[in-house]
């Protein structure tokens, strides 16, 4: 599976893969993934207006 796939499952963009394992660990995984991810979004995204703003 590439990587894209994967961010777009965790953003709920794409279905996931129903032959994927399904443990209540790897659903805290996921969530701290997506966690990350759209933390990071949003990093990028202040510091393209501060930047853009000057």
């Amino acid at each position: 599976m590439s990587i894209w796939n994967q961010v777009a499952q965790y953003l709920f963009l794409k279905k996931k893969d129903p032959a994927a394992p399904d443990t209540k660990w790897l659903r805290y995984m996921h969530g701290i993934n997506r966690i990350s991810i759209l933390l990071f979004i949003a990093a990028m995204i202040i510091l393209a207006v501060k930047l853009l703003s000057r």
